[in-house]
């Protein structure tokens, strides 16, 4: 099968030929249709955080069909054991042994892959391939995060890309109000941001025209930690939605003070995606997507680094 790897981290994505997979006990064989790309792809090629083994195929939204017809979506979470702590308690997303796809399990950057099929969402016939991929990551990392700052009303996003321009319309359709912070300079992201119904727009170090009840931080920047603080209400939260974030700077007590909140979001639970899916469908989401050939996986990459497209960029095979 084609494939692209990672080879070493901090080099480019090599494309290969690859032995087609062969699926073990519990496993479905899949040929992939669209693999959506993902902010912790980046991390991983850019060494930001580490990877579990080498060479690996990135790509954790799968789009796929199984070998009898079926269409699945295969995300982050990959595998857990189901019997720890965590597992039995509702909160696999944190299991110990937990495996990812794209990380520890070859991912979607390729015609063929494997999944274990406890893992393997079953995805609406509404949504094309290209539309549902960025569900399967930033979708659902961005339901779970607003799901974790509870019933605020009104919610900042900072870093508006892939995540966030899906979690701003699932805000809307529930009568929250949305303020966007973009990168300094950038008025086409906040001109993206209010054509998706954020009632105000601003560049990341702004302060929005009424304090926030939440702020939801997508951008890997630790520096937006105390910026979210400062625009907090009293009793707020902010809820930080990466895998990888640079430090935080320290900061004076009194941002933190009133009963205000910093969470971190990590992973996500099976039905976290059964639920959103069936959200997204409702609304619906509309998914804003630029599509890359397999072949051009990094350049898919390195258009994210640079913010070169607005929603999501996804591979297809």
């Amino acid at each position: 099968m084609r494939a692209v790897v990672l080879e070493r981290q901090g080099q480019p994505l090599a494309p290969v030929t690859l032995p087609d997979p062969e699926p073990a006990d519990g496993q479905l064989l899949l040929t992939v249709g669209a693999c959506g790309v993902c902010r912790t792809d980046l991390h991983l090629r850019d060494a930001e955080i580490a990877a579990t083994r080498l060479p690996v195929v990135l790509g954790h939204q799968i789009v796929a069909r199984t070998e009898d017809g079926r269409r699945v979506g295969v995300p982050w979470l990959g595998w857990t054991d189901g019997c720890c702590a965590y597992c039995t308690s509702g909160r696999e997303n944190l299991c110990e042994r937990a495996r990812f796809t794209g990380r520890d399990i070859d991912g979607g950057f390729a015609e063929l892959t494997v999944a274990d099929e406890r893992f393997c969402l079953p995805l609406p016939d509404q949504l094309s391939d290209q539309q549902a991929a960025p569900l399967l990551c930033g979708g659902l990392i961005g339901f779970r995060a607003l799901r974790l700052a509870g019933d605020a009303a009104r919610v900042g996003l900072y870093g508006f890309g892939s995540a966030a321009h899906m979690i701003c319309q699932v805000g809307v359709f529930e009568g929250r109000r949305m303020f966007a912070f973009t990168r300094p300079g950038d008025q086409r992201g906040r001109q993206f941001a209010r054509e998706l119904g954020a009632v105000w727009a601003g560049a990341s170090g702004d302060t929005p025209p009424e304090p926030l009840d939440a702020a939801i931080i997508f951008a890997s920047a630790g520096e937006l930690v105390p910026a979210a603080l400062r625009v907090l209400a009293p009793g707020g939260i902010v809820v930080c939605a990466g895998i990888y974030m640079s430090d935080i700077p320290s900061f004076q007590y009194e941002l933190l003070w009133h009963e205000r909140t910093i969470r971190s979001v990590a992973n996500l639970t099976r039905r976290d995606g059964e639920e959103f899916l069936a959200l997204a469908v409702r609304i619906p989401v509309v998914t804003t997507v630029t599509s890359y050939p397999l072949e051009r996986a990094e350049q898919a990459l390195a258009d994210l680094r640079a913010g070169a497209f607005e929603g999501t960029a996804v591979v297809i095979p």
